[in-house]
């Protein structure tokens, strides 16, 4: 009989389909970004702990329109290198590219999954801008010795906490380390708005580029009366609403998310601790003769379910990825972005001279690792009868 285990359930609620009647039942009816929005991304903030956050149409958009503001704010133009992991999503590394830095790749470590923090000090230089952590499947990926180094070398960090919400460090959530911190509210995430995302700063300035850049480039949408003054005093021949300061798209969200995000948050913090409670007993129940466990749970807040291979043998991995199907055990090969990025096709130009040899924790993650489902519903029988079936297989 098959378990049956995707790898989201019940992450849209009733009460968010009531939340989103309310919207639409009012008189003078606006869907799109208005006062909801404004409302949702002052309740993030306050939640999270930072003091400015700008609702986006996706993580992927923040992590573009974040990369934007480094570009266009960058005075030295000889700092054009960006460190990033090997183990993350696309959006990650693609945002670094397509706004004109290079990426320097570094290898990933098992027990966080995140970047190996000593290689990340070696590959700083004097090009070296800044350094895109991503904090992955729920882990925390910091510690003192890359943040003091990055606050001695004046290097900014950019957070991607998209698969991380409410995780921490030294009890302090993750987010409010960077200079600015991405979120995805993607329907599979801690919280969903179905599609959505965010971008986190206690910067002024930067939250102000934020909004710019969200809706076209357009100078009116700052929020800053006092600047937009002054651009339209040097541009007489412009609308003053038709004001274009950067080369954008539209990445704005509407009415629906934010009365979608606002109703998720109230039950984030709780479903944040059911998803913990589960991993942990998932990995309790884990043979750590077939299965990698050494995991590094400090201030976890999981996404889903990581499984590591102790094993090399990819007959034994194919026989794994079998009995999962046949189990109805839906899975993802390589964990986030489907693992080591430098072997994805899109990053040829920069992974030509790659010697994989200095890849290799990222590389067993890309041929041996996995995810599958956790949620906050998730029971602890159904974790019992997952771990039952990984337990049995021979590898």
């Amino acid at each position: 009989m098959k378990i049956n285990h995707p790898l989201m359930k019940n992450n849209f609620t009733r009460s968010d389909m009531n939340a989103v009647k309310k919207v639409i039942n009012v008189k003078n009816l606006i869907l799109t970004q208005s006062k909801n929005v404004r409302q949702f991304e002052k309740k993030w903030s306050k939640w999270l702990g930072v003091k400015h956050s700008t609702f986006v149409n996706s993580g992927a958009s923040a992590n573009f329109i974040t990369l934007a503001i480094l570009k266009y704010s960058n005075k030295n133009k000889n700092k054009n290198e960006i460190i990033v992991p090997s183990l993350t999503w696309i959006s990650d590394v693609a945002s670094v590219v397509m706004n004109g830095f290079k990426p320097v790749f570094v290898d990933a470590n098992l027990e966080n999954l995140s970047m190996d923090i000593n290689q990340v000090i070696k590959k700083i230089s004097k090009k070296t801008l800044a350094v895109f952590i991503t904090h992955t499947l729920g882990f925390n990926g910091l510690n003192e010795k890359l943040l003091k180094t990055l606050k001695r070398k004046k290097i900014h960090l950019i957070e991607d906490v998209c698969e991380s919400h409410g995780a921490t460090f030294k009890n302090k959530k993750l987010g409010t380390f960077g200079l600015i911190s991405n979120f995805s509210f993607y329907y599979a995430h801690h919280m969903t708005t179905i599609e959505g995302g965010m971008i986190c700063t206690n910067d002024k300035k930067i939250y102000e580029m934020s909004r710019i850049l969200r809706s076209h480039g357009m100078l009116r949408e700052s929020g800053n009366k006092s600047f937009e003054k002054k651009v339209i005093k040097k541009n007489k021949t412009l609308s003053p609403q038709f004001t274009f300061l950067y080369p954008a798209l539209n990445f704005r969200n509407t009415e629906i998310g934010a009365a979608i995000g606002l109703n998720q948050l109230k039950n984030l913090s709780k479903n944040n601790s059911n998803r913990s409670n589960n991993f942990k007993y998932f990995l309790n129940l884990l043979d750590g003769n077939k299965y990698w466990k050494a995991f590094d749970l400090k201030g976890n807040s999981n996404y889903a379910f990581p499984i590591i291979l102790n094993t090399k043998n990819i007959s034994k991995r194919n026989l794994f990825e079998k009995t999962l199907i046949k189990n109805g055990i839906e899975f993802r090969r390589g964990t986030a972005g489907g693992g080591n990025q430098l072997r994805q096709p899109y990053i040829k130009e920069f992974s030509k001279k790659i010697n994989f040899s200095n890849f290799k924790k990222v590389d067993h993650i890309h041929f041996f690792g996995y995810y599958i489902g956790n949620y906050p519903s998730l029971k602890k029988n159904k974790i019992k009868q997952i771990t039952t079936v990984l337990n049995k297989i021979n590898i």
